[in-house]
């Protein structure tokens, strides 16, 4: 991989930098050190002494650990002897405490949260015992399908652990994380403690409203089912010396997938769905981070999705080959018709559910569509709930969407608002005896948008009318 990278290096010639003021190195040389000052501002311990980062807690890591890894000797140090703090019952109790609060399906065995929760102190001191003594083995994943969000009418392969698998890859990402979160760089905002999409598109808007107009658009093809294990399993162990661990996360990576009557071992790839993945894809893709900084490339990547932000079309189109030939080197793959390059001031592009226009942004079409389909399901007419009942359920999907895309463009909006209230309508009309769906007119006053209001309903529309002054994005650093 290296070779390659160093090949690409000469063949480019250190080209004049227009990316940045500073050249690559001292540009990455500087980041490095704002960066090692920012974990260390970020690394906060609770009353209990206990280390966090952003609302994360991390019950293993002692005062020792944490002075250790704020130490600017630290760097190309490796830990030894971390399988017994994986083990750690505080650490499995915490993990337990993650894994439940985000429920997710049952496994292969049908097991379900619920019913790990009977007994629950019993099963985390065996499976205690069991990892410290080195007889705890990952069980199949069960494979389901979901459609994917890019509106193409395909399905995105999931991997679901057993819920006594989902407590140890946490319990293993509450003991490893910090020690690679202290080397990821600023452009990486996927599943890290106090990051999220919304610091990733203020820096990209700020961008583009500024002098950097011309963007990349990048997209990985199957990006996480095609690293190649042992380059994953490369990258854990230039900061991880213990055979144990290193051993147990090598056998989640080839755990057996079921699916139907069909049993493989994948050899590439890590399960979207297993908690242990979003980690293991940020070691491995910090290595496209540091590649394309030491060129001088602003990158913005959030998990597989990035965007490469330059200020003219030369250097747009270099950063995309570039990009290309790093990521050929990883074992992955561009997508060749959705990775492009777009002139921000004259065309559009899309970044984390959001469309960037020369006008604006607004939510890309296959977000609507998803969020119109949720609010489907929530509003069928056969339904034998409450009307109160099916509104207040309906607002908890309401309120997470608005949540993300009240950045967006209004009149979306509006037109949802409209589609909750033509929904209900209808609800209403059926429970009336009327056949039919909702029509103009008479239904619109037999059931007003004021009682529907009175009703409790979220209001997107009115919603966005109250945070108007309050629409950016939000800066990074976020506020923990």
């Amino acid at each position: 991989m290296a070779t390659v990278m160093k090949d690409n290096d000469r063949a480019q010639e250190r080209r004049p930098n227009t990316q940045l003021e500073k050249t690559p190195r001292e540009a990455v040389t500087d980041t490095r050190k704002r960066r090692q000052d920012g974990k260390r501002e970020a690394m906060v311990s609770d009353p209990t002494g206990m280390l966090r980062m952003g609302s994360r807690m991390y019950p293993i890591w002692t005062p020792a650990m944490v002075r250790r890894l704020k130490s600017d000797e630290e760097e190309g140090k490796r830990w030894h002897l971390l399988i017994d703090k994986v083990g750690a019952l505080t650490n499995l109790r915490e993990a337990w405490r993650l894994v439940a609060a985000n429920k997710g399906s049952a496994g292969i065995s049908g097991q379900t949260i619920e019913d790990y929760s009977r007994d629950l102190e019993a099963r985390l001191n065996s499976l205690s015992r069991r990892i410290q003594c080195g007889h705890y083995h990952p069980r199949p994943i069960r494979r389901a399908y979901i459609p994917k969000t890019d509106g193409s009418g395909k399905m995105r392969p999931l991997g679901i652990p057993e819920v006594e698998d989902r407590i140890v890859q946490t319990a293993i990402v509450l003991t490893i994380e910090p020690i690679f979160e202290v080397r990821f760089l600023e452009c990486s905002f996927g599943f890290r403690p106090a990051r999220g999409a919304h610091n990733a598109l203020h820096i990209v808007e700020t961008a583009v409203k500024g002098k950097k107009k011309w963007v990349v658009d990048g997209d990985i093809k199957d990006c996480f089912g095609s690293f190649p294990h042992d380059l994953v399993m490369q990258q854990v162990k230039t900061r991880i010396n213990d055979r144990k661990l290193l051993t147990l996360i090598q056998e989640f990576l080839q755990a057996e997938v079921v699916e139907a009557m069909n049993r493989w071992k994948p050899t590439v790839g890590s399960p979207q769905g297993a908690t242990l993945s979003p980690l293991l894809a940020n070691i491995y893709m910090h290595v496209f981070d540091t590649h394309m900084m030491e060129r001088g490339y602003e990158v913005v990547r959030y998990a597989d999705d990035f965007v490469i932000l330059c200020e003219t079309e030369d250097d747009a189109m270099n950063a995309l080959e570039t990009a290309r030939q790093v990521l050929e080197s990883m074992g992955l793959v561009m997508h060749p018709e959705k990775s492009k390059v777009v002139d921000s001031t004259r065309g559009d592009f899309q970044f984390l559910g959001y469309i960037f226009a020369p006008w604006g942004r607004k939510p890309r079409p296959s977000s609507l569509a998803k969020m119109r389909d949720a609010i489907r399901m929530k509003t069928r007419r056969l339904d034998g709930r409450s009307i109160r009942v099916i509104i207040r359920s309906l607002n908890r999907t309401l309120r997470g969407w608005y949540k993300y895309f009240r950045y967006g463009a209004g009149a979306e909006l509006e037109r949802l608002d409209q589609m909750v209230r033509r929904r209900l309508r209808s609800i209403l009309r059926k429970r009336a005896g009327r056949q039919g769906t909702s029509k103009p007119g008479a239904d619109h006053k037999r059931y007003t948008n004021a009682g529907f209001k009175a009703l409790g309903v979220f209001e997107l529309w009115e919603q966005r009318e109250k945070d108007r002054g309050n629409l950016r994005f939000i800066p990074f650093p976020a506020k923990a």
